[in-house]
């Protein structure tokens, strides 16, 4: 049977492939949708086979918040001019609003989500069908808060979303706070939120670091814990200084706003260099 432009038109809105590779699995199907969405499949599989020593290391990352959840995804992909493709990103949307609705727990459930006639995974294996590239949802977290903001980087290469204690939280300082996420890359709320390992790692380089400069070794622990502090400044959230107001740190700065406000939760995820 003759493929027409309206069956090559459905057949790319159920696989997101493009339209040549729709019209040859129409014609190779003889017209059978089933038969040409599985050929896409297999195309898409051998692809990832083939592509799996890749580095995916481009894509697209986005944020959004609804009520009390707020998520991040990162599509990954090997080149910037796929991640910048227009169905590129608007597949990206689409896997973030199916995490917004369905609020999945892990990575693995989201991909094993039903989207557009398949599963997540499956969608993503017939994109690399049309792209030729390796692709693989890198990234989805989430946070779950009173009020929850989210921060998208221009580029679409970096996202944050961050929880608050209260629900009425001013939008411009929690768009502040996701803004700060983003640029200064902290690694917990606070000191308690940091692995005892980490902690200790600090502790061993900033003794070491004090031995080579010829320190006595019973100053050696009280030079240490004065990194460690200083260490705490840069890489806690609430004791880093504010980047719009440096004289003040997060945690002041959301006190002027309100005496009780704090930060819970954050997620930052990044494929920028």
């Amino acid at each position: 049977m003759a493929v027409t432009m309206a069956d090559i038109q459905h057949l790319r809105k159920m696989t997101g492939a493009g339209m040549m590779d729709c019209k040859n699995a129409l014609n190779e199907a003889g017209g059978d949708f089933d038969k040409a969405m599985e050929i896409i499949r297999k195309k898409g599989q051998a692809i990832a086979a083939k592509r799996e020593d890749r580095d995916a290391s481009e894509g697209c990352v986005l944020a959004k918040t609804e009520g009390n959840f707020g998520a991040v995804v990162a599509l990954q992909c090997e080149t910037d001019f796929v991640a910048k493709n227009e169905d590129y990103i608007a597949l990206t949307e689409q896997i973030l609003d199916l995490a917004m609705s369905k609020k999945p727990a892990t990575l693995d459930e989201l991909l094993a989500l039903e989207l557009n006639n398949g599963t997540v995974a499956q969608i993503i294996t017939d994109k690399m069908a049309a792209t030729g590239e390796k692709m693989e949802l890198g990234y989805y977290e989430f946070v779950t808060a009173p009020y929850v903001a989210s921060y998208i980087h221009m580029g679409n290469k970096l996202a944050t979303v961050v929880g608050f204690n209260k629900a009425d939280v001013d939008e411009n300082v929690a768009k502040d706070v996701a803004m700060q996420i983003a640029a200064m890359n902290p690694i917990a709320v606070t000191a308690d939120g940091i692995p005892a390992e980490v902690k200790e790692k600090e502790l061993e380089i900033a003794r070491e670091k004090a031995r080579e400069a010829g320190k006595p070794e019973n100053l050696l622990d009280r030079i240490a814990e004065g990194a460690l502090t200083k260490f705490y400044k840069e890489s806690t959230l609430l004791q880093q200084e504010f980047v719009k107001d440096p004289k003040k740190t997060i945690e002041q700065y959301l006190k002027e706003s309100d005496k009780e406000l704090t930060v819970t939760e954050f997620k930052r995820v990044s494929l920028s260099v």
